[in-house]
């Protein structure tokens, strides 16, 4: 077994030491290997299972085991049904096989535990994790379009019960310390360090000769019951209806069949599970919605992350201290995320007083994560002495990194960015990297303001900063790759995810979720009742509706937007943008001001007003309103592939999943236009019917007919 992903070391008392360790990765997955390996390992174990008193499963990976081989996965589709149920059944009955050896089996988790990890890690008797925030343990299959297809659902409703297993684990696919691990009950002991922890599950082993598993002991009843139990069956009609609203009616397959799984699961016996848990995974796993989802939030996001879309040449770079410039919420926000990762931040505005008042912001987002528990006072205090408000320029001297956040006005950005200039980087005056929070201003005209163009880049946070992941990085015409490098490494350093967009205005975010929110105020002044346009949005996948986030982000600024853009040449002006000044005329400008699409006060209701300005109508079919949704913005973004705004489908796919709220299910804005049926050819012919009915907004452009014949991807496109 030389070339095995599992080492065999055997002590004297007889504990076999099972290591998780494939030598041709830094992490070890279910790939061939791992089951060639753990059958290999299985068949000793029984063959010499007289010598044998226990086993401790562990690695010697950074993490215990980062589950399922998603390269092999994201390949399966139903032509592959029967030889991907024929994989995943082969490695549940490995797993069953282990936890019926008739020896006692530990696992010393001494890392990140998630998804295949934990299910292994779940078929051992007992288990024990490294006490380390930074473990994490859970099943975050539902993420990614899945669920848990080694044994997890079957075996955490089991343990756990149906509820809590649901609840605290499957269905959100939670995260989790080991400390809250412990709590809920997937880990029975907690360890200080690597010896500790194989010493613990070694000496649990040797003291417990007749283990066995919980669902293997004869009277064992599940926590809460079972559906036949009077007091769950009583409860259950509900959970359907629940997952429904938690959704928002979004068509999440994942969810739903994690549901089914864990109900129908519990109503056979164990080994039958397994089977029912077997068939659900694979109906999702040859589904194309886990196929989007595996390509967008791990493929494309790592190739992101690890520096896909960043110039190979200037070497690493890490901020030792920034100046943020402006102290409101996005100021604030800014200062907290680097505060946050240990550097040093002079937050500059107008006055100290008012920097005082940003500080104070971040004081509050900081106290917050006191009074939960998750940072202790002292270190609070720390992280708050690195922010320094104040009032004059002079105090960025030092700063390497100057991030300006203040209004929308190109004069008033060239003032505070001269100033900067002259002021920052190391001795004063430096070389600092100038980066702009602006979302609309290209920033080729705001590097007319400084002596140093070439050091300026926009740096677009979305809000609020401390949970939004994404930062959209633009490149102006005179920006240096230097300067375009430093940048990426600092997002990376404060731990978000950039994408690299060229300059033009509204880059690639702002312009395309313009078309998304102005769409839906179309539809509303089409006929479309206010709530079905909402709903609209929600049953296709949107986190929130268009009216909604209209109002959130007051009507006046797209308004004001589009007035840039036609005083910049723009010809075209949206329908929707009629609606947004029927409103304003009103006073109704939005969630600020109490009252826009809604009355926000005392609490969110649709303004009775809308229904005599725009009267409903069945004008639009519900279907056509939900589409509309999503190629006005596929359409969009397809021109900022033609006009190379975008010149990489990962930062398109990522940046519109987590930057602009685009529907994680169909894998990105670009993905969408792959994955529709009939492939780009259907997405085209699909565009043309939309723009006969609805406005030449959705005709389709050259670059997506070029790939409709022949036949062809618009990733591969891109790529080429």
């Amino acid at each position: 077994m030389s070339d095995s992903t599992i080492r065999w070391e055997q002590d004297a008392d007889g504990v076999v030491v099972l290591t998780l360790d494939d030598p041709s990765s830094s992490a070890n997955t279910m790939n061939d290997a791992y089951v060639r390996s753990m059958g290999e390992t299985l068949d000793r174990l029984e063959a010499e299972k007289e010598s044998v008193r226990g086993v401790v499963v562990t690695s010697a990976k950074r993490t215990f085991f980062a589950g399922g081989n998603l390269g092999s996965l994201i390949q399966a589709t139903p032509d592959t049904t029967d030889a991907v149920l024929a994989q995943v059944t082969l490695v549940k009955a490995q797993l069953r096989r282990l936890e019926t050896l008739g020896i006692p089996v530990a696992a010393a988790v001494n890392g990140a535990a998630l998804g295949g990890g934990l299910e292994i890690a779940l078929a051992c008797h007992h288990r024990v994790a490294l006490d380390d925030p930074k473990v994490k343990i859970g099943l975050p299959e539902v993420t990614l379009g899945l669920l848990p297809g080694g044994g997890g659902v079957v075996r955490t409703v089991r343990l756990l019960g149906l509820t809590t297993a649901l609840l605290e684990l499957l269905l959100q696919g939670q995260q989790l310390r080991p400390s809250k691990a412990l709590e809920l009950g997937l880990v029975h002991e907690l360890a200080a360090d690597r010896d500790e922890l194989v010493a613990k599950a070694r000496a649990w082993v040797l003291a417990n000769p007749d283990a066995a598993q919980p669902w293997d002991t004869k009277g064992y009843k599940v926590p809460g019951g079972t559906p036949s139990s009077p007091s769950l069956a009583s409860t259950l009609p509900a959970f359907p209806a629940n997952l429904t609203k938690q959704l928002k009616g979004a068509p999440y397959p994942a969810p739903y069949a994690i549901l089914s799984a864990a109900v129908e699961s519990l109503q056979v016996d164990v080994d039958t599970a397994f089977t029912v848990e077997g068939r659900y995974f694979v109906d999702l796993v040859t589904g194309q919605v886990s196929t989007n989802m595996i390509q967008a939030l791990w493929f494309d996001l790592n190739a992101i992350n690890g520096g896909a879309s960043r110039p190979s040449g200037p070497e690493r770079y890490t901020a030792a201290k920034v100046g943020v410039l402006g102290a409101g919420m996005m100021g604030a926000g800014i200062a907290h995320a680097f505060a946050k990762v240990g550097v040093d931040v002079v937050l500059k505005d107008v006055s100290t007083e008012a920097a005082e008042k940003g500080k104070a912001h971040v004081a509050g987002l900081v106290g917050k994560q006191v009074a939960r528990g998750r940072m202790t006072q002292e270190k609070a205090d720390a992280f708050l002495a690195r922010i320094t408000p104040t009032g004059d320029a002079a105090d960025l001297a030092g700063c390497d990194v100057v991030v300006e956040a203040v209004f929308e006005d190109q004069a008033l950005k060239h003032r505070v960015l001269s100033e900067a200039e002259a002021n920052a980087g190391v001795g004063g005056g430096g070389p600092a990297l100038l980066a702009s929070n602006t979302s609309t201003l290209p920033i080729t005209g705001l590097a007319e303001g400084v002596q140093r163009p070439a050091d300026v880049v926009g740096m677009h946070f979305f809000s609020p900063v401390d949970k939004m992941p994404l930062v959209e990085l633009i490149v102006g015409e005179r920006t240096s790759d230097e300067a375009l490098a430093r940048a990426y490494d600092v997002v990376r350093q404060i731990g978000k995810t950039p994408i690299v967009v060229s300059d033009s205005r509204g880059f690639f975010t702002s312009r395309v979720f313009g078309t998304l929110v102005l769409e839906g105020a179309a539809l509303l002044a089409e006929g479309l009742a206010p709530m079905s346009v909402e709903r609209a949005a929600l049953q296709a996948g949107f986190p929130a509706g268009p009216l909604t986030l209209l109002d959130e982000v007051t009507l006046t600024l797209p308004l004001k937007i589009n007035e840039e853009a036609a005083k910049a040449g723009a010809t075209q002006e949206h329908p929707g943008i009629a609606v947004l000044r029927a409103l304003v005329e009103q006073g109704r400008t939005g969630k600020s001001a109490g009252k826009g699409f809604f009355d926000w006060q005392p609490e969110k209701r649709v303004w009775p007003g809308l229904a005599e300005l725009f009267p409903a109508s069945d004008a639009v079919p519900f279907r056509d309103a939900q589409e509309r949704l999503l190629f006005v913005m596929a359409v969009e973004t397809a021109r900022c592939v033609e006009e190379k705004v975008l010149s990489s489908v990962e930062d398109a796919n990522i940046g519109s999943i987590m930057g602009i709220g685009f529907p994680p299910l169909y894998g990105g804005v670009l993905q969408y236009v792959d994955q529709y049926p009939g492939g780009v050819a259907g997405f085209v012919a699909r565009a043309d019917e939309l723009a006969d009915a609805y406005g030449e907004r959705f005709r389709p452009p050259a670059i997506l007919l070029e790939r409709a014949v022949p036949a062809g991807s618009l990733r591969a496109a891109v790529a080429g």
